[in-house]
């Protein structure tokens, strides 16, 4: 088997989830690449609000691109990532914003517990992730695309699973004497 390269989308579309993948990256061929040139991906809810995927063990760089950022938005408040080759995990919970038109009614928020440590809490999100323009809503659908991002350096993706968020399953009896 090939491996892939690039990113990739789910076809199905998801609006408030949670989240768990598993990711790492690999040592770079060219071992003077540093920063946002080694290992780079991220996970992108709805096609335009990143988490970052980077290798971040001894690899520093821009604050609010690290491993764990909100990508141009907000740092991690902890580093908690792997040697490259040892695999690291990510567990969002994710609530997406709501629009009224094309005025923004509710603005997303995002809570990211990193390799088992809290990286974010309920942070709420300014717009879209990125560098520039400077993060803004754009009216979007109410469920978009997720898809895990491959940029620059080998990054693999495992153990991926979602399910929507949606209140509490009322007809599901868990906890019975």
């Amino acid at each position: 088997m090939v491996p892939q390269t690039g990113s990739i989308a789910t076809k199905e579309k998801f609006g408030d989830c949670q989240l768990h993948v598993e990711w790492t990256t690999m040592a770079p061929t060219d071992p003077s690449r540093h920063g946002q040139g080694r290992g780079n991906g991220g996970v992108v809810l709805m096609g335009r609000y990143e988490v970052q995927v980077l290798s971040g063990y001894n690899n520093p760089t821009y604050s609010d691109g690290s491993a764990g950022a909100l990508y141009g938005l907000y740092p991690p408040m902890v580093n908690p990532t792997r040697p490259e080759g040892e695999w690291n995990s990510f567990d969002i919970v994710f609530e997406a914003p709501r629009f009224e038109g094309s005025t923004l009614a509710k603005p997303a928020f995002v809570t990211l517990i990193f390799n088992g440590m809290l990286a974010h809490h309920r942070v709420e999100l300014l717009g879209s992730s990125g560098t520039l323009p400077i993060a803004k809503y754009q009216p979007h659908a109410a469920e978009e695309s997720l898809s895990l991002q491959g940029h620059t350096g080998p990054t693999r993706y495992r153990n991926i699973w979602i399910r929507r968020l949606k209140g509490y399953d009322t007809g599901t009896e868990y906890f019975r004497p």
